[in-house]
């Protein structure tokens, strides 16, 4: 089948024109109309826990930045009716099943209280795939998501159960380095992942963490 194009890009940026085009012929984005997932970032969470198995039934499940929800469905789907999610967003996300969401900032000093009494007990599992706004200059784009990981990493060590895992999202940029040691102190086994759904020509990447040693401080 021929790729489709965008008819007119009169009045659009050339990065725009571009994203439409991509979004045209991205079988990702025609399946998640398709299923009706909420966004194609779905299909990461599904290959991600097809090879790491890391949604349980009945497991508790925090889903940061969670908005529009794509990861809060699958999610939803996994635990089943015995399970719990959180959605977290500082942005408004419209309601979804069984799903707890909570517009609030996971920085804030009350959040891990507040997610804790949401879930009934710790978390088996923090999901992030958060990204912090880009400025548009590489090194300093990298940085800031490094940063962003890393505080998710510090909310994820305040709520997980023992055991428990973490995944987040990154950007390739040479400072992963400083994610990845404390992250291998406080979890057994902790791994890079490019799943099939993250676009080739994206650095994106995402770190695996699981078996959390409890009680660790980050």
């Amino acid at each position: 089948m021929s790729a489709k194009r965008v008819r007119t890009a009169r009045g659009r940026r050339t990065s725009s024109t571009q994203w439409l085009q991509r979004q045209l012929n991205d079988p990702y984005v025609a399946e998640a109309k398709k299923r009706g997932y909420r966004s194609r970032a779905a299909f990461k969470l599904l290959q991600l826990h097809e090879r790491y198995d890391l949604l349980k039934p009945g497991g508790r499940v925090v889903d940061l930045g969670a908005a529009p929800g794509g990861w809060t469905q699958v999610a939803l789907d996994a635990v089943g009716p015995a399970g719990r999610v959180v959605a977290v967003d500082i942005l408004e996300m419209a309601p979804m099943g069984a799903a707890t969401v909570l517009q609030l900032d996971f920085l804030d000093e009350a959040a891990p209280e507040a997610i804790r009494a949401a879930l009934n007990g710790p978390a088996d599992l923090v999901l992030s795939d958060m990204a912090a706004p880009t400025v548009g200059h590489p090194s300093t784009d990298h940085l800031r998501i490094l940063a962003l990981a890393e505080a998710a990493h510090l909310f994820a060590a305040e709520v997980l159960a023992p055991g428990g895992a973490f995944v987040c999202k990154l950007f390739q940029g040479g400072a992963e380095k400083e994610l990845l040691e404390p992250l291998k102190q406080h979890f057994a086994k902790v791994r890079h992942a490019k799943p099939a759904a993250s676009r080739a020509d994206s650095s994106e990447l995402y770190i695996v963490a699981q078996g959390f040693r409890g009680g660790a401080t980050p």
